[in-house]
């Protein structure tokens, strides 16, 4: 999204990536084994190798006017800053690893909290600016490194805005949800709601698995025609949500989610279909007046909201149109990024 953004505001952007192998859950478990540091520390020298050689071949003798360390690079930090002693450092802080880890369950008094918090601390330090995803968020830096914060919002990437079937006049309202099904999501409350919405003209698909998926699902039974898909591929995804009527955000209660603006938010936007999504002042401030939003947790307003959706298809294309429209206006990759193209160029 960085990238891209970045890119349609004429700055050459040179890439050098070197993946870790490992997803943010897998960093999260392997703090909970002995052995678990171990293997990232191995699996980090082995990528570090490599990715050094990537950057010096990627620019010679060249040094960048500043270089970007992509998501999850609480590590990756210290190397660009071995690197490239003298250069404008940009490191997206999308997310904070010590909250991550206390919504996977790791907790907030405990040696990991405080191995991750020192991470966090450390990797804002060494960077020269520190993207942030919400004011919520940014509103987390230490005084001291205030001045480094600049929100950014997730947004949604090129692919996303496609283009969905019309608007159906008749048979059900189509919602879809995809996620890890982590507490933030707020998973279960809508297995809550699809329980309530069993005699409405509502079917959903849940598409995904994770923390919460058979509490979700537990929750679910005995309400409106539910698939349950394990999986779609990332390219597909686009389009399978554009031939949703209404895409889920997020209904987690936990204090994480109170701060974040969730990407499938800004993809459901992208793709078209209407929005509905717990009421939080993020979701409030990125979303404005084009998306439907419930209190967090709350299962009968949530359904509430479908069911009124699902009874005036005059009201779910005007909702349609509207989020879209907000999308075009706001969620590009040139929208979200104009704050950084704004700061590199002074």
């Amino acid at each position: 999204m960085l990238i891209e953004g970045l890119r349609e505001h004429g700055h050459d952007v040179v890439e050098a990536n070197v993946p870790l192998g490992l997803s943010t859950a897998e960093r999260v478990d392997m703090l909970g084994s002995a052995l678990g540091p171990l293997r990232l520390v191995g699996k980090l020298a082995r990528s570090w190798i490599l990715l050094a050689g990537k950057t010096f071949r990627a620019h010679g003798r060249a040094r960048p006017d500043a270089l970007l360390i992509g998501y999850m690079g609480h590590f990756d930090v210290w190397l660009a800053r071995l690197l490239f002693p003298r250069t404008t450092i940009v490191l997206d802080h999308l997310i904070y690893a010590s909250t991550t880890a206390v919504d996977r369950g790791v907790g907030g008094g405990s040696v990991k909290q405080k191995l991750l918090r020192f991470l966090d601390r450390s990797a804002i330090r060494l960077a020269d600016v520190v993207l942030l995803d919400t004011t919520e968020h940014l509103d987390l830096l230490p005084p001291g490194a205030a001045h480094k914060g600049l929100v950014v919002a997730v947004g949604a990437p090129g692919y996303w805005f496609v283009e969905g079937p019309a608007d159906p006049a008749s048979g059900p309202l189509k919602v879809v949800f995809f996620g890890l099904f982590t507490p933030l999501q707020g998973a279960v409350t809508i297995g809550e709601a699809i329980a309530l919405l069993g005699d409405a003209p509502i079917e959903f698909t849940m598409i995904g698995s994770g923390q919460d998926h058979d509490r979700a699902r537990a929750a679910a039974v005995g309400g409106a025609p539910t698939h349950w898909v394990p999986w779609v591929d990332s390219a597909e995804l686009p389009a399978t949500v554009a031939s949703f009527d209404v895409g889920l955000g997020i209904f987690g209660t936990t204090d994480k989610a109170q701060r974040v603006v969730p990407n499938k938010v800004f993809q459901c936007a992208a793709a078209g279909v209407a929005v509905v999504t717990s009421d939080t002042d993020a979701q409030r401030r990125i979303l404005g007046r084009s998306a439907d939003l419930v209190p967090a947790g709350d299962a009968r307003a949530l359904a509430a909201a479908l069911r009124a959706l699902a009874d005036d298809r005059a009201r779910l294309a005007s909702r349609r149109d509207d989020v879209r429209a907000w999308a075009d206006a706001h969620f590009t990759p040139a929208a979200v990024t104009a704050p950084l193209d704004a700061r590199l160029r002074r």
